[in-house]
């Protein structure tokens, strides 16, 4: 299920919702309303230590590993690494 940042030209929401299947029409989840617009998202795959800090070479990806050692980093994986499966 994939999730969307849309913005909701009825009702002015921002914010997230949830896709059950391709063909479902992204409706705002404040209003019902299916004149939305997807955003572009910021994906952030990697997280620092500490909230106040940029991620670094010894922080770790979603599934918990190193970047360079995950074995799901492909691309459009939370690792990344392009060209590599």
């Amino acid at each position: 299920m994939p999730i969307f940042e849309i913005a909701c030209d009825e009702c002015h929401y921002t914010g997230e919702t949830i896709v059950l299947s391709a063909g479902d029409a992204l409706r705002c989840p404040s209003c019902g309303s299916e004149r939305t617009r997807k955003l572009m998202s910021a994906p952030s795959s990697l997280t620092g230590k500490t909230p106040q800090r940029l991620p670094g070479a010894g922080d770790t990806a979603c599934c918990g590993q190193s970047p360079d050692q995950a074995s799901c980093s492909g691309p459009g994986s939370c690792c990344g690494r392009a060209g590599q499966f």
